[in-house]
């Protein structure tokens, strides 16, 4: 589940960042920010596309760099939201 998930964002990641540069994918644990991949409105399109493909929500106080700032830090958010939405 989790390499569906890490495939998922690093597709979209490179479809909609870096324009389809294979050659730039960020590697899963080097920050997308600082990396300059994405911005404060990236992060807000990430988050769509978390809530849209995963059928998750982000709140507000979720939105901090321990759960969106790299590629797998993003895959065990989503793991985790999803795992609470199964138990619920």
């Amino acid at each position: 589940m989790d390499a569906r998930i890490r495939s998922e964002l690093t597709g979209f990641i490179v479809d909609n960042y870096l324009f389809g540069d294979v050659s730039r994918t960020p590697a899963v644990d080097e920050s997308l920010v600082e990396g300059g991949v994405v911005d404060s409105t990236g992060i807000l399109e990430l988050i769509e596309f978390l809530e849209s493909q995963f059928g998750i929500e982000v709140s507000e106080t979720e939105t901090v760099p321990e759960n969106l700032d790299t590629i797998a830090r993003m895959t065990r958010f989503v793991l985790g939201k999803q795992h609470v939405l199964e138990t619920a």
